[in-house]
């Protein structure tokens, strides 16, 4: 990924936020020349493995058996930026669009597990986080349903592991723009409810 160093996203806790707040994730690895991409929400177990599941339909586990390196992208919310809302464009006029986003890849391998336990473990992890996020007290459980179903709901997915080699994240968030520019981005972010965009561009140090 093209990241110019003042775009470049090292802070652990941004990554961990941008993985969390925007889960899933667009799976991307090859076949001879071929790409093969998935849309698949992943969570995370340690520092380097996160867990995720496919449908046993999806023919990625037959055509990797022994796993496949990937990469895994995600994309927050983003957002049109016009020259317009720059308060130094009635100086020069000197300003083009751009757009503002953030982008994390992790780059590693996917090993599939085809064990009830490992299932059941990305199903009960994902379920979970997103239950207690979404839905608070009222927050569904896997047994919930009858207890059959959810046997048969499970042997219809395949888990695996993605084992993290490396990371490339990006914040392009206008923050090599003039105070006052990047300060009136920042504030028509908030105008537009592009909360995350926003919250991210008041926690990011801007660049002179």
């Amino acid at each position: 990924m093209y990241t110019p160093p003042h775009f470049e996203e090292v802070r652990e806790s941004e990554i961990l936020k941008i993985i969390e707040n925007f889960p899933l994730a667009t799976l991307v690895c090859t076949k001879d020349s071929d790409l093969i991409i998935n849309h698949i929400p992943l969570i995370r177990l340690s520092s380097t493995t996160y867990l995720g599941h496919i449908a046993k339909t999806n023919p990625l586990h037959s055509l990797f058996p022994a796993g496949v390196d990937a990469t895994a992208v995600f994309s927050t919310e983003n957002s049109y930026v016009s020259p317009n809302w720059y308060p130094s464009k009635a100086l020069s006029h000197r300003h083009v669009p751009t757009w503002n986003y953030q982008v994390v890849h992790l780059i590693g391998r996917v090993n599939f597990d085809f064990s009830h336990k490992a299932r059941l473990r990305v199903v009960g992890m994902l379920t979970k986080f997103h239950e207690e996020k979404y839905s608070s007290n009222n927050a569904w459980k896997m047994s919930d349903a009858p207890k059959d179903y959810m046997e048969m709901m499970l042997d219809g997915i395949v888990a695996f592991e993605f084992k993290i080699e490396s990371i490339v994240a990006k914040s392009k968030l206008s923050q090599n723009r003039e105070k006052e520019d990047f300060d009136s981005v920042k504030n028509r972010m908030k105008e537009l409810n592009k909360d995350h965009l926003y919250e991210a561009m008041t926690s990011i140090e801007r660049v002179d």
